[in-house]
């Protein structure tokens, strides 16, 4: 598989369909492992970071489940098809930047990726479209048990699973929910809710993870804490989280309804009008943009089955899919128009906006009731 077989190809974020409830975009597990009697990524000299990277390639492939999957050596791509690794979540940026002796095995549908020499040894990731914390973690479980039978993993009695970063030290798990929370971005509630939830030992971030901006009003809820409680026990307390913010969503919205109605009607109308009309458009504004019209699709102002069709856009529209459809070196006009192109050919396929429904006195059925 190629970067572009991975874009025409079908995927879990992409194609998985629409879950219980709409306000989790999607799951993610990410565990971090190293191999015993080897020197972390940070500290290994190249001739032992590529021993590493040969030894884990390999014996990954015996794994079953990863036998279709693909490896990628990181310095055997452009930075365009690195970009859109990072887009697609299957890398962190960190592991796009890596010069050397560092690569990644996507799997199939890329619900399961595997970084070699990030910041760790390995870091094995699953994805789930939607909320769905149990499953995920069966997936990578089984998976991380298969790949211990195959690797000699540094582990310590006491410590557990040992990492490069102490903070990852225990069971070396990372959970993490995205979230779209329009009704609290609107209405300024988000930075009490980010407190709220730091205090609770939970980390919030934006789109692409640490240090990156909560664009089109998506936050990344995770774990903060690996070590001293089990992964059932970090699941729960992440699920008992996830459920406030939901609620806390749910009533946002319920209130822009009520009391900012008219505003809430012209900034969709607006937005909708721009993506249908635009000829240059920014990464930012186009996911801000695509946030309301999937805030439309909840509201019932646009019909359920455009939200894939948005979910895909908000993929496509990111500046390295963008980029790799031009050809050559494309300065940032070029790049706007084209996205601006792409936005505006798929918006005037779509209906027009209910508004009506946004009169109607019962709202509570548009939206869930929890997790």
């Amino acid at each position: 598989m190629t970067i572009a077989s991975l874009i025409k190809r079908k995927s879990e974020l992409l194609h998985g369909g629409a879950g219980p409830v709409p306000i989790v975009l999607s799951t993610r597990i990410r565990l971090a492992r190293n191999l015993r009697n080897q020197p972390f990524p940070g500290w290994a000299k190249v001739a032992q970071k590529c021993e590493i990277l040969s030894q884990s390639s390999e014996t990954l492939r015996e794994v079953p489940s990863l036998k279709t999957a693909t490896f990628f050596n990181i310095e055997d791509l452009a930075d365009t098809e690195k970009h859109i690794l990072v887009e697609r979540h299957l890398i962190s940026r960190e592991l796009s930047e890596s010069s050397h002796s560092a690569g990644v095995l996507v799997g199939r549908n890329q619900s399961c990726s595997i970084m070699v020499n990030e910041e760790d040894h390995l870091r094995i990731q699953v994805l789930r479209n939607g909320f769905d914390l149990e499953k995920t973690w069966k997936t990578i479980d089984s998976l991380d048990s298969k790949m211990e039978e195959r690797l000699d993993y540094a582990f310590a009695q006491q410590l557990g699973y040992l990492t490069a970063c102490p903070t990852n030290l225990g069971t070396g798990m990372r959970a993490s929910v995205m979230m779209h929370l329009p009704g609290l971005y609107i209405s300024n509630q988000i930075e009490k809710v980010i407190r709220a939830v730091n205090q609770l030992g939970m980390v919030v971030r934006g789109l692409f993870g640490e240090g990156s901006d909560a664009i089109g009003s998506i936050f990344q809820i995770s774990n903060q804490q690996t070590l001293g409680e089990s992964e059932k026990e970090i699941l729960a307390r992440l699920r008992k989280v996830l459920t406030e913010i939901v609620h806390h969503e749910c009533n946002a919205r319920m209130v822009l309804i009520e009391s900012d109605r008219l505003k809430l009607m012209d900034k969709i109308g607006r937005g909708y009008g721009v993506l249908r009309n635009s000829h240059l458009l920014n990464s930012k504004e186009s996911m801000s943009l695509l946030s309301l019209m999937r805030f439309a699709v909840d509201l019932g102002m646009l019909p359920e089955e455009n939200r894939s069709l948005v979910d895909q856009l908000f993929m496509e529209s990111q500046p390295g899919h963008i980029q790799y459809n031009l050809t050559g070196e494309s300065g940032s006009d070029e790049r706007d128009f084209y996205r601006a192109s792409l936005l505006r050919k798929a918006f005037t396929k779509l209906p027009e906006l209910n508004f009506d429904i946004l009169l109607e006195q019962d709202f509570t059925k548009l939206f869930p009731e929890g997790l």
